[in-house]
């Protein structure tokens, strides 16, 4: 299993995800890995806050973000190197 947050996209049905809600997800994340029921382990490591589908689908948002980004299809932001922060 590999594992975020698409708040960046404007939301959509992670937007009700917690920063620690995600903290809990990407650290049960290894509960499920190779069980049966990976998204009731996971689950059940969250605290029960968020149902097996919801961490299933949780997942396959952040799987699929994650090959995009490895993929090269998207874009990274140009930022300001040059003084910006001093």
């Amino acid at each position: 299993m590999s594992s975020g947050s698409r708040s960046s996209s404007g939301g959509g049905a992670n937007a009700e995800w917690s920063t620690r809600e995600n903290k809990l997800f990407e650290e049960a994340l290894a509960y499920g890995e190779g069980t049966p029921n990976p998204w009731q382990k996971v689950s059940c490591a969250m605290g029960g806050t968020k149902t097996d589908d919801k961490v299933r689908c949780h997942y396959e948002i952040l799987d699929a973000d994650i090959k995009l980004i490895e993929s090269g299809r998207v874009l990274y932001p140009k930022y300001n190197t040059h003084g910006a922060c001093n």
